[in-house]
């Protein structure tokens, strides 16, 4: 069985979060005080929200290592795509999805997972949902 804790993982699973830093970074080093001094305060801002999310990004390695398991777990035996629905719904989970499949010998499969993608507007969602934690199979 593969491994993710290997340093060519980490990179891979993350990069979403490189391209935040690096994105955080090129903003922040704009000259936008050349044009107005109030330009800083947004560019402050943006640049401080690429960080920022960049940095929850890679604190979730742990939480990553473990979905990681838990999937190749559940579809050891073939797989089932209802397992990889909720991870088809943020570019974090896709990419973690991939790594799940080409581990499992099959990533021809993701463009049948792609299906289960929600269209935008019921990702993006503000509205609170119903959470139920299970403990060895009980609510």
């Amino acid at each position: 069985m593969k491994r993710i804790n290997t340093i060519k993982r980490y990179l891979y699973l993350n990069i979403y979060a490189f391209l935040l830093l690096a994105a955080g970074g090129c903003i922040g080093c704009l000259a936008v005080w050349r044009i107005s001094l109030w330009l800083i305060i947004p560019q402050a801002i943006i640049a401080l929200t690429c960080f920022h999310n960049a940095m929850r990004i890679l604190s979730t390695w742990n939480d990553k290592k473990r979905k990681y398991a838990l999937l190749m777990q559940r579809n050891a035996n073939g797989i089932r795509p209802d397992t990889f629905t909720d991870y088809m719904q943020a570019p974090c989970g896709r990419v973690l999805a991939k790594i799940v499949l080409k581990d499992l010998g099959c990533p021809e499969r993701y463009m049948e997972l792609k299906k289960l993608r929600k269209p935008l507007h019921q990702r993006i969602s503000c509205k609170p949902t119903k959470t139920v934690v299970y403990i060895n199979n009980e609510i």
